[in-house]
């Protein structure tokens, strides 16, 4: 599996979740917390567990920590988790998703770096669809998600090959 793969496979949670501001923003940081949480369970099981055993461990582990961060939206923050729906459970996947995407030798930072983007982008795709919603409708639906994620892509692509542009002029 190739990691635009893994990206298609993360959309779930980044889609379903970003209506709001607030629920993005939660999702965003629950996502940040339980992976972070998990590569730290992770990082002195590697060494030991290689293959099946390695992958069952992070399978359970990733499964624990969702269930302990559930449990307690459940007890400390009902209507957040009623609105959330079943996208905190899918953060088990981005555990997994990061893990075998970041492999063995990789370090905090790659996870870091690739984290704090993911939280970016969802907490600005909340922003953009709650902003938009109050006035076209389709904004606050999973197409008009879907449009708006293309829509920043796009903006970040443009960004990308403007800078690479201005690198080939000599400009810095």
């Amino acid at each position: 599996m190739n990691k635009p793969t893994l990206a298609a496979l993360s959309l779930a949670p980044l889609l379903g979740a970003s209506q709001t501001l607030v629920q993005a923003a939660s999702i965003a940081s629950l996502t940040l917390v339980l992976v972070i949480l998990h590569r730290a369970c992770m990082t002195p099981l590697r060494a030991r567990l290689t293959g099946i055993a390695g992958e069952c461990a992070s399978l359970l582990i990733a499964a624990a920590l969702v269930t302990c961060a559930n449990l307690a939206l459940l007890a400390w923050a009902l209507p957040l988790h009623q609105t959330l729906g079943i996208y905190p459970e899918l953060i088990a996947v981005q555990c997994l998703l990061f893990e075998y995407s970041l492999g063995r030798t990789a370090g905090w930072r790659p996870a870091l770096t690739v984290l704090v983007g993911f939280a970016a982008l969802h907490i600005a795709l909340g922003a953009c669809r709650e902003l938009l919603a109050s006035g076209v409708r389709l904004a606050g639906l999973m197409p008009g998600a879907l449009l708006l994620l293309g829509l920043v892509l796009a903006l970040i692509n443009l960004a990308r090959n403007r800078r690479a542009a201005s690198r080939r002029e000599g400009n810095p």
